[in-house]
């Protein structure tokens, strides 16, 4: 009996350990059935919100694309025909500048239709003055803040437009996306960036089809002179992003608003003097003010506030991906145009330098985390395949035996 009652202990409180289990994964759960039955109808209609929320979005990412890539194409066709009547194109980039003055009160205004507690303008401008810092901005803080950013969008626009005089809207497009090739390296270098091998081949390919753009004409003069602008334009918007990113940090978008307005006030008071310099010593010259073409300029201007706005609003409303999308898809964009309305004839080195450019502009739009992910992928594809592949073996096996059975004999698989 003492053997028996020490052979028994052990074995008792084992059993109960596998009866708890078993009545938490089988009571329990039919009775959680039977005291909440709207329970699955409530994950149904969660599951059904989180899908119609994600369709929504995507959805207004892909009209983010198209609209991004349209006012994109706009532009660059709208340029170049304000070109053959008013060939200024550092008066055209300081007035489109300009036009970013509207983009707070734009903003503000957005906010009053969205919102349900509104605030006056000046309590909203303090608001996104945190850019700035905690006291909001002074004076000392516009100047130090705003000056090098502001010099380097001038710089940005301006070269883009002198590009534009020198290579096709299609040539500058698929050059300027060079600049997320840009962005990756100085990031990399200055900001300490992850290391990703694909993007360092994807910046490779970038500067592969910016030798093999610039050889597609011989390296005559116009050609490399253009291709030179473009790759210092889309050089300086890299800088641009980068510096953005090290002092200011993420900002929301009334902050980014309320940025891109002030630039716009520091265009208008501090960088006046250049085209007026430019002016008298005949470097561009406009005429008389009745004679300038403002309906492409405004229209051009317009375009350029949109362009700008879109790609500024679709990051916060939509995937930041799709608006990197939208700007690669200016440069087929761009291509029919010119093929259909100017009748350009792409050669095929050229041609090649532009997949090339986009296709390293694809690659630099991978996450972070894609090896990993794509890791994980492979694995769970090749357990599922070995499990698929051990069952058809244990369905033949069991058939085997059936058979050598139903004959009078057994066959023994080996191992």
């Amino acid at each position: 009996m003492k053997k028996h009652s020490a052979r028994v202990a052990p074995l008792s409180s084992y059993s109960s350990q596998i009866l708890t289990c078993h009545i938490s994964e089988g009571e329990e759960g039919s009775a959680s059935h039977v005291d909440t039955p709207g329970s699955e109808t409530s994950g149904d209609g969660t599951s059904y919100q989180t899908f119609a929320n994600t369709l929504l979005k995507v959805l207004g990412g892909l009209l983010f694309v198209l609209c991004v890539s349209s006012s994109c194409v706009g532009t660059n066709q709208l340029v170049q025909l304000t070109f053959k009547s008013f060939s200024c194109p550092f008066f055209i980039s300081w007035f489109s500048t300009n036009w970013n003055i509207l983009f707070f009160p734009l903003y503000y205004g957005g906010h009053l239709v969205t919102t349900r507690d509104k605030q006056t303008p000046i309590q909203k401008f303090r608001e996104c003055s945190r850019l700035f810092g905690e006291d909001g901005m002074t004076l000392r803080l516009f100047l130090k803040r705003t000056a090098p950013f502001s010099i380097l969008w001038t710089l940005t626009n301006y070269l883009y437009l002198l590009s534009l005089r020198k290579l096709t809207a299609t040539d500058v497009s698929a050059l300027y996306c060079c600049h997320k090739a840009f962005v990756f390296l100085l990031s990399w270098i200055v900001l300490k960036d992850r290391f990703m091998g694909v993007r360092i081949v994807a910046a490779i390919m970038a500067i592969t089809g910016i030798v093999m753009m610039a050889y597609a004409d011989g390296f005559h003069g116009d050609s490399i002179i253009g291709v030179a602008l473009a790759v210092g334009s889309a050089s300086t918007s890299a800088l641009y992003k980068v510096l953005f990113k090290m002092f200011l940090g993420s900002a929301n978008l009334g902050e980014v608003a309320h940025f891109l307005s002030t630039m716009g006030v520091f265009n208008l008071i501090f960088i006046s003097i250049i085209p007026f310099i430019l002016y008298f010593t005949k470097v561009e010259h406009w005429g008389s003010l009745s004679s300038l073409p403002w309906g492409y300029l405004c229209g051009l201007a317009g375009l350029w506030l949109v362009f700008n706005i879109l790609v500024n609003v679709g990051l916060v409303l939509t995937y930041p991906i799709l608006i990197s999308i939208g700007t690669l898809l200016s440069v087929p964009g761009n291509a029919a145009v010119d093929v259909l309305k100017h009748q350009v004839i792409f050669t095929v080195v050229r041609l090649a330098a532009t997949c090339i450019i986009c296709l390293g502009f694809l690659l630099l739009l991978l996450p972070e985390e894609w090896d990993s992910v794509t890791l994980r992928f492979l694995a769970a594809f090749a357990d599922k395949k070995s499990e698929e592949h051990g069952e058809e073996l244990t369905d033949s096996s069991i058939h085997t035996r059936s058979r050598s059975r139903a004959n009078g004999a057994v066959s023994i698989p080996s191992a």
